[in-house]
């Protein structure tokens, strides 16, 4: 593994474990794709650092188990938003 995938899989999960974003927060703010973010942490990570693995995976575990409810919440904002104009 290259030196820069390295450091930034190390990266990503720190700031995973610091701020509790989810994939698509991660991917946005390292500026690359979603299935990068996802392979780092599932497939990379695992291998540089199995207890971190384990920590990260729970986060995103959670993200993914609460992502309805997010989706929920924009979508009402935006009609709010619709609706006030």
């Amino acid at each position: 593994m290259h030196d820069y995938i390295h450091q930034r899989v190390l990266e990503i999960s720190n700031y995973i474990l610091e701020t509790r974003a989810t994939v698509r927060q991660v991917a946005r703010n390292f500026g690359v794709s979603k299935s990068t973010v996802h392979k780092d942490v599932t497939e990379r990570l695992p291998q540089i650092n199995r207890h971190l693995a384990r920590q990260v995976k729970k986060i995103l575990d959670k993200n993914k188990a609460e992502r309805h409810l997010r989706g929920g919440e924009a979508t009402r904002r935006k009609y709010l938003a619709m609706k006030s104009k």
